[in-house]
């Protein structure tokens, strides 16, 4: 299928063109600086159009109507004009019931799409978006959430006017994977306009915690609060506005003539994971716990990690190593040690069931015995 993308280049027709071409459809795309013939040229061969060119952000009022409603009109004239029934998505706004020169524009756009798709019985699918944040969204132009990631990874405060103002908000990924499905023909009324869910109403302090949090969170080590689709789609959107300098950061390496023992991801419910790093010949642990537990995971070199219930003399030991990934359980009430019996520095990997607090460390040493 050959698809014509009008707007390639802005944030949805990004996203748009990326989709298609994964998808392996052949992909026109048009904006601002493609030759306007060129318009022409893409219809006469297009199966399927994504109208996404307009103006949201204009230097007057006029440019509204000149990007939204006139550009739409011209392109259903130039349908007409090579005698094509082309199936249609359009990028509209909620704002289309609003009375204001943005929202005006784009419901006159809509009203030339339904009618040149009653006139020639073609699907037009209009899409009154939401608020729509996502990776690739240009700062102090395509949404709040845009302007905040980029302030926010470059130390700028983050200014609220209205902190209880509610805001409905439309992830593009999911805007995406609604186009993708009516162009593999998923049924949708087209009399009408449509929506796409989900879509998430937050205040804009809401937002504002949740971004900050993302940000104290590569000190902290705890993994931001992830109890919903929004703080995911949103942690990937600020992600996406990291400098490149910002993709990497320190951990606190506890480093001593054993190894090291360095906390990797702490969570607020899920405990905590960490590196321990062991020298040949090296034995670490000899503690018990009574509550929290522990899985060991050796992904480097030869480990002997041994076992004694604490009030039993008998002694339980496996032997593991990099070249057979094995994970071992720390069970409660038994002592337990991990001796690095190779030539070369074992790494284990080690989650605990809560992250360690030294005034409540539920950790006391007890020798396991001959290792």
């Amino acid at each position: 299928m050959k698809v014509l993308v009008t707007g390639a280049k802005g944030f949805v027709g990004k996203h748009v063109v990326y989709m298609l071409k994964e998808n392996e459809y052949k992909v026109f795309e048009f904006d601002l600086d493609t030759p306007k013939e060129m318009l022409e040229v893409y219809i006469k061969e297009a199966d399927f159009i994504i109208h996404l060119a307009g103006v949201n952000r204009p230097l007057s009022n006029e440019e509204f109507y000149d990007g939204n409603t006139n550009f739409t009109y011209k392109l259903i004239e130039l349908i007409k004009k090579n005698n094509k029934q082309i199936p249609l998505v359009f990028s509209s706004s909620i704002q289309a019931t609003l009375d204001n020169d943005y929202g005006k524009s784009k419901k006159e756009a809509e009203d030339y799409l339904f009618s040149y798709s009653k006139e020639v019985g073609v699907p037009v699918y209009i899409y009154r978006l939401e608020n729509l944040f996502g990776k690739w969204g240009r700062p102090n132009y395509n949404s709040v959430i845009a302007t905040w990631c980029y302030n926010i990874a470059r130390n700028i405060p983050l200014q609220v006017n209205d902190p209880n103002k509610q805001v409905t908000f439309l992830y593009i990924d999911d805007v995406i994977e609604e186009f993708k499905a009516v162009l593999r023909g998923a049924k949708r009324d087209y009399n009408e306009p449509l929506s796409i869910k989900p879509t998430y109403t937050k205040t804009l302090q809401e937002v504002k915690e949740l971004l900050e949090s993302f940000v104290t969170s590569r000190t902290s080590l705890v993994i931001p609060t992830m109890d919903g689709e929004f703080s995911s789609k949103l942690y990937a959107t600020y992600l996406s506005y990291l400098k490149p300098e910002q993709f990497i950061y320190d951990l606190k390496m506890n480093i001593d003539e054993r190894g090291s023992f360095s906390e990797f991801i702490r969570t607020k419910n899920a405990g905590q994971v960490s590196v321990n790093v062991a020298k040949p010949g090296i034995t670490k642990g000899e503690h018990y716990h009574h509550s929290k537990n522990e899985k060991f995971l050796v992904v480097y070199g030869k480990a002997k990690i041994s076992y004694r219930k604490v009030d039993e003399e008998e002694i339980i030991s496996f032997y593991v190593s990099g070249d057979k990934l094995q994970v071992l359980d720390m069970i409660p009430g038994y002592t337990h040690n991990i001796t690095n019996v190779g030539d070369s520095d074992l790494v284990t990997l080690i989650w605990a069931s809560e992250p360690f607090d030294p005034n409540n460390p539920d950790t006391y040493y007890l020798q396991v015995g001959d290792v």
